[in-house]
């Protein structure tokens, strides 16, 4: 039998080259002051390390786990796989994906396909969730690589 599968997407344009784009999102150092999702990160950028990620949506207690990353491509894809328990059980692969969409422009797609036993306890909150925590990373993203402010305080009022 094949576990359930589900993949969660979220994209934007960012009015910024991917260098710049892929600057902001591996200087994880800088990521509590910017970003609401990925709220703290910490490890090396390099295939097979692990890194220590605490994230967490809006309104929600937020998560601490040690996925291990999978591909690191500069200026197009960061790729890291977490695991709940053994492999099966419950398993992500969370995906940065930067194309180039004009000048000086990039087109971010965050993603995450879910996959095992656990996933249809798991949906629900998943879909509601890490939905929302991808756009409102996103948001904020865009806002720190095309040099605005960014948009965190009001974001999390929001919710």
């Amino acid at each position: 039998m094949r576990s359930p599968k589900l993949e969660i997407r979220s994209e934007i344009e960012i009015d910024a080259p991917a260098e710049t784009v892929w600057a902001v999102l591996t200087d994880f150092a800088s990521f509590p002051e910017w970003n609401p999702f990925i709220r703290r990160i910490s490890g090396s950028l390099s295939v097979g390390s692990r890194l220590n990620v605490f994230l967490g949506a809006s309104g929600t207690r937020g998560m601490r786990f040690r996925p291990t990353v999978m591909s690191v491509v500069p200026n197009r894809e960061l790729r890291w796989l977490g695991r709940l328990g053994i492999p099966g059980l419950f398993d992500g692969e969370h995906i940065f994906e930067l194309a180039p969409a004009g000048r000086d422009r990039t087109q971010f797609v965050q993603r995450e396909q879910f996959r095992g036993l656990l996933l249809p306890v798991l949906r629900r909150s998943l879909v509601r969730d890490a939905r929302r925590g991808f756009d409102e990373m996103n948001a904020a993203l865009r806002a720190r690589a095309a040099g605005t402010p960014s948009q965190r305080t009001s974001s999390n009022a929001k919710a």
